[in-house]
């Protein structure tokens, strides 16, 4: 085991290696780098990262599909859809479970929140009390899930169920952090990058516990709040860059 001053320089080291624009060519984050008007940034960013599970490149290709529906123009097309348009999307196969139902309610969400608000940011204000995620998730599900029951719910997962929101977790990153590397945009100007937390699931949790980081075996919201304890030691300004690390090692197989 590596003690903390040689984990730190390791995990800098190794996110200083993946944390390049390489990184984009292969990874879900493409499909949002495809724009520059920042709803259309969002839009796109919010589908792909809902659809990240499984097969990178089966993500990528069912992304293209969404933004081939939407005219590559997503937010002029979750404002100016017609009934017939969506009429024609909810037979669609999208990505495994999530369907052509499933984005109809999406885009019907996205519809009613963008006449409210400028950008998706302003659903997950962080409150000064805070110092992650766990309240503002929750706060933006009530606002784009509304009160109806639909089978679309699923999909954003809730960290009040003790969820380790994973997909929602890597967007908040795409869109907050900004360290001028080329692959996060840092669009959310309101929202200090030292809030975020790792995305985990099985990979990133599988090598946290290799390198001592956690010792819980689920990969679940307490299991995040214990690699946030550990990483933000490491960096507490942005401590979601370890992503790129504890990523690159799952490429690499360096610990296995």
């Amino acid at each position: 085991m590596l003690n903390f001053e040689e984990l730190k320089d390791f995990l800098n080291e190794k996110a200083d290696i993946y944390n390049n624009s390489e990184f984009i060519q292969d990874d879900p984050v493409q499909i949002p780098h495809r724009f520059s008007l920042k709803q259309d940034i969002e839009i796109a960013g919010f589908l792909a990262a809902t659809i990240s599970w499984g097969n990178r490149k089966s993500i990528i290709k069912s992304a293209d599909k969404m933004l081939d529906i939407m005219g590559n123009s997503p937010y002029d097309f979750v404002r100016n859809y017609s009934e017939n348009d969506l009429r024609s999307i909810e037979g669609k196969s999208v990505h495994r479970t999530f369907n052509g139902e499933d984005f109809t309610y999406f885009i019907r969400q996205f519809n009613r929140i963008y006449k409210e608000n400028e950008s998706l940011e302003d659903l997950f204000i962080i409150k000064d009390s805070e110092t992650n995620f766990y309240h503002a998730i929750e706060r933006f599900r009530a606002q784009f899930l509304h009160i109806e029951k639909h089978r679309s719910h699923k999909h954003i997962s809730s960290p009040y169920k003790n969820s380790s929101s994973k997909r929602i977790i890597m967007f908040l990153r795409w869109m907050v952090r900004n360290d001028n590397r080329g692959v996060d945009f840092g669009i959310w100007k309101k929202i200090n990058p030292k809030n975020l937390s790792i995305p985990l699931d099985v990979h990133t949790g599988n090598i946290s516990r290799k390198l001592g980081l956690i010792s819980r075996t689920q990969n679940d919201w307490k299991t995040v709040l214990e690699l946030d304890e550990m990483i933000r030691k490491f960096d507490d300004k942005d401590p979601a860059k370890y992503d790129f690390a504890l990523f690159g090692l799952g490429v690499t197989k360096e610990l296995f």
